[in-house]
């Protein structure tokens, strides 16, 4: 404790930071922000942006990035994207800012963050073109935990040749993440493919009668071969689950 408040009085820390030591959060006018999550739980704290002003999402982006020496935003629309931008050109210049619309997160690094890295590959795989904005969002957290991620698209069970010439590339992966909407078979039919630990992530892509992801949901939830699965359109949890699976497979 000593050695934080003699930082924060030299001028070599900030207020934030030295909260985030001394409590393991930092408290703004948008939130408080969990700084003590990666070492406490194995993953990044994320900021979500539904439901919080682009302002707002700014203010705990740039804590994230003071406290933690990055910060990952999802479910960022492009008003966002502005504000995290015009918000760390203004505290941390010098940091990275790399906002996907597609799969709608940012990613920023200050300039001597050094990324985690894991000796462990996860998978992620979809189904269709359509579903790779909720998987592209499990491939970046699986990133930012430190995984290596081989993303392989449009291998759907609409044509399962698709599948099976891909098969040996997805049994080199240490975890396996499969996005599918619609009826949501490709997982079922990948778990009973490989032998590494398989997270579903379905997808609400679809219509009519079980659109909207419930029935890939309750075809996961059903599956005969084992599987794990979240909730749907749950990037998020997909991507931190196969990092933690990542980390015990390293031994991290």
């Amino acid at each position: 404790m000593r050695d934080t408040l003699e930082a924060l009085d030299a001028g070599e820390i900030t207020v934030a930071e030295a909260e985030s030591r001394l409590s393991g959060y930092a408290t703004t006018a948008a939130g408080r922000f969990d700084a003590d999550r990666e070492r406490r739980r194995g993953i990044p704290e994320a900021v979500l942006a539904d439901g919080k002003t682009p302002t707002e999402t700014a203010t705990l982006a740039t804590t994230a990035l003071e406290t933690t020496g990055r910060a990952l935003v999802t479910r960022a629309e492009p008003a966002v994207a502005e504000a995290v931008r015009d918000s760390v050109a203004e505290t941390a210049p010098e940091a990275s800012v790399d906002h996907d619309p597609r799969t709608r997160t940012i990613v920023v690094h200050a300039a001597a963050f050094e990324p985690p890295s894991l000796d462990a590959t996860v998978a992620v795989v979809t189904a269709g073109t359509s579903d790779a904005p909720v998987a592209g969002e499990a491939a970046v957290v699986a990133r930012e935990v430190g995984a290596s991620v081989d993303f392989l698209e449009d291998v759907g069970v609409a044509n399962i040749d698709r599948l099976l010439d891909q098969v040996d590339r997805i049994r080199g992966a240490d975890v396996v993440v499969v996005a599918a909407g619609r009826e949501g078979a490709l997982p079922t039919v990948v778990a009973g493919l490989v032998d590494a630990p398989v997270i579903a992530l379905p997808v609400s892509t679809g219509y009519g009668v079980g659109g909207d992801g419930e029935a890939a949901l309750y075809g996961a939830i059903q599956s005969c071969t084992v599987l794990t699965t979240v909730n749907v359109d749950a990037g998020f949890i997909a991507g931190a689950q196969a990092g933690l699976i990542a980390r015990a497979v390293d031994g991290s």
